[in-house]
């Protein structure tokens, strides 16, 4: 119900303020779990993609988004976003089990395979628990580029710019492999990099983005 009404504000606002131009919607099944893997340039990334979606999306976010800003708080309760403790030790696998039910349950779950935030408007290495999820879950996956969401909320800034954004949805594929070879998980991830990358016109940089991050 919460999600229902948080749609009903969100997705007039977002087509009046940003005007956004969605290409490839016909892509994201109607129903059936599906897995939609996108570029992750901005954190309202995941308040556009949903809102511009008919089906509800589910993505996983951290601790903090629930427990700080009232107003992040509500919004991420309200559009069923699952909260994960990035410390604890297993909280990349208990991200992943999360999601794995997300998409038993025949939904679309959303994920950014590059684990945080471009630092720099570039697409980085994938992590393989996108991988692991599709091979383990048989669950099609869609790859997403989300296009001027950074410029909407450049980092350090605080309210929102008025300028337009653009969302591109590619053709879903169902990948093959073996969930426990690292190989097959490596593979398939640098897969489905690339076509994020058809789709969003990044330079790709063969590197983790939270390393780049963390080194400067």
């Amino acid at each position: 119900m919460l999600y229902r009404i948080a749609k009903i504000v969100t997705a007039p606002t977002v087509r009046l303020l940003w005007r956004p131009v969605v290409e490839g919607r016909e892509h994201v099944p109607e129903t059936g779990p599906a897995i939609l893997a996108s570029n992750h340039l901005s954190i309202l990334d995941s308040f556009f993609l949903p809102a511009l979606l008919p089906r509800k999306v589910t993505f996983v976010a951290k601790n903090e988004y629930f427990t700080g800003n009232p107003v992040t708080a509500m919004f991420m309760r309200s559009t069923g976003n699952l909260a994960i403790d990035r410390e604890s030790a297993g909280a990349a696998q208990a991200m992943l089990d999360a999601a794995a039910g997300v998409l038993k349950a025949g939904e679309l779950f959303g994920i950014y395979p590059e684990g945080t935030r471009s630092p720099d408007g570039r697409l980085y290495k994938g992590k393989i628990g996108v991988a692991w999820l599709a091979l383990t879950t048989g669950a099609p996956v869609v790859p997403v580029a989300m296009e001027g969401v950074d410029r909407v909320l450049p980092p350090g800034a605080s309210v929102p710019r008025i300028t337009r954004i653009g969302i591109r949805i590619g053709a879903p594929t169902v990948y093959t492999g073996d969930p426990g070879s690292a190989r097959d998980r490596r593979q398939v991830t640098d897969q489905i990099m690339e076509a994020i990358r058809d789709l969003s016109g990044q330079e790709y940089v063969n590197k983790y983005a939270a390393s780049v991050k963390n080194a400067s």
